[in-house]
């Protein structure tokens, strides 16, 4: 029997990478958020707060580009993602039960939002990768300026274990 591996925020990172969208995108800006709450169970139950969402970066064409957005705007979005989009005072825990995980994939059931559903994701040694759309969760994207500045439903987590 194999020992169960555990991680938290001084051993492992998780980010969930947000997308915008909409008729005004081009005054929005892609999102590295990172969850710096969590407890990872590389066989078992994952439990992460959705209330300690952090923005790290605003990104462009997939590369960090921390001067295109103030930082002083980090705050409202965190607020914006912990209270309007999911909920983080009724939905504290975002919970991930490993099912099956192989060489290249890890498949389970995540629970989010107060809706389970069976997710599959990409593995690469220490590292995995998940997408997911959030209105299967019954979450509502966020958007702004009457749906002309919007996020897109589908978001990107990466989960990085040190070794």
């Amino acid at each position: 029997m194999r020992s169960m591996a555990r991680y938290d925020a001084s051993n492992a990172k998780v980010f969930v990478f947000t997308f915008k969208d909409g008729l005004l995108s081009a005054m929005a800006h892609d999102l590295k958020i990172e969850v710096t709450r969590f407890a990872i169970d590389t066989e078992g139950v994952s439990e992460f707060d959705a209330s300690s969402l952090r923005v790290v970066t605003p990104m462009k064409d997939g590369a960090e580009s921390s001067g295109l957005l103030p930082t002083a705007l980090y705050g409202e979005i965190e607020k914006n993602a912990r209270n309007d989009v999911l909920n983080a005072k009724k939905f504290s825990q975002v919970r991930f039960e490993v099912v099956e995980q192989g060489d290249n994939f890890v498949r389970g059931k995540l629970t989010l939002h107060g809706v389970t559903k069976e997710l599959r994701g990409t593995r690469n040694g220490t590292a995995a990768e998940f997408r997911l759309d959030v209105r299967d969760f019954g979450i509502k994207p966020f958007s702004a300026m009457l749906g002309t500045l919007k996020v897109k439903p589908e978001v990107v987590v990466n989960i990085s274990l040190s070794r």
